[in-house]
């Protein structure tokens, strides 16, 4: 009874997991196949009726253009939000600060505020901003990279601190005892074990700032569109086969690099349980000689 109620359990378990895949795949899966249908009309055809890459070959080079400057801004965003999430990260976990629950709880204020809203109050700022003192960030990328730097904080900060609470002192404490100095002992030691916790707010805060729509709606200026805000304000007035096999293409170019980048960076070390990091280190009795 106890052998059939524990597979029942793991079946029920597997249709689940499977029922919630197929939930999440099956937009990329539709728009992924009508971007291949053959007809040129205005609407979706899924299954599609036939085999063409016209929809492929029809991009406009406005797309282009945007997704560059989509990955510009996502770049820089993702360097400098890691690099604060880093810094951040580190007092969080290693500083004796007083009210530590009430900072970290202040660098996740910006996941929990609406992206609308955040557009909105970066775009008024922006406003008096250059009312008082003339400097106007609206004109270029400048106001949008600090909106961006803003909400893609707090997933650096996460990556690193997931990767970081679970870091042992002691091999700080043996390099510096070796007489490593203290810069040496983070760039040695530390920074290679939190490597993949610092990848991974990277990769996060990329993602998080090339597939944003409300806040870049907002403070993109017009001739400097990103590839979403460039893709939505186009299905605003019409719709074009083109528009799917861009939305393909973005999502198989983000699976890729998903991939990818777990298999460079070894992004699942930074969800690891504990019970699978003390399995992979040798037992006391095996690694006496």
């Amino acid at each position: 009874m106890a052998v059939e109620r524990d597979w029942n359990r793991r079946l029920a378990s597997k249709a689940i997991l499977a029922g919630a895949v197929l939930f999440l795949a099956a937009p990329f899966v539709v728009v992924l196949g009508a971007s291949f249908d053959p007809a040129t009309g205005y609407h979706v055809a899924f299954p599609p009726r036939g085999f063409s890459l016209a929809s492929y070959a029809a991009i406009p080079w406005k797309y282009a253009r945007a997704a560059g400057t989509s990955v510009m801004v996502g770049v820089i965003v993702a360097v400098v939000s890691t690099a604060i999430g880093l810094c951040a990260a580190l007092g969080l976990v290693r500083g004796r600060l007083i009210g530590r629950e009430a900072l970290a709880s202040f660098f996740r204020m910006p996941v929990q505020i609406p992206f609308v809203v955040t557009g909105a109050v970066f775009l008024q700022f922006y406003y008096q901003l250059a009312s008082l003192t003339g400097v106007n960030l609206l004109n270029g990328l400048t106001g949008l990279i600090i909106a961006h730097v803003f909400v893609a904080v707090p997933y650096s900060v996460g990556a690193v601190t997931a990767v970081l609470s679970r870091f042992d002192p002691a091999l700080e404490e043996a390099a510096e005892s070796l007489g490593a100095t203290a810069w040496a002992t983070f760039r040695s030691v530390t920074l290679p074990i939190i490597r993949p916790g610092v990848l991974a707010g990277l990769f996060y805060a990329f993602i998080v700032s090339f597939g944003d729509i409300p806040v870049a709606l907002f403070l993109a200026p017009g001739d400097r569109a990103t590839l979403p805000v460039q893709i939505f304000e186009d299905m605003q007035f019409d719709f074009k086969p083109s528009m799917l096999a861009v939305s393909s293409l973005i999502a198989v170019l983000s699976l890729a690099a998903i991939l990818a980048a777990r298999e460079l960076a070894g992004f699942d070390m930074v969800a690891r349980p504990a019970h699978a990091s003390a399995a992979s280190q040798p037992s006391e009795r095996t690694a006496r000689p």
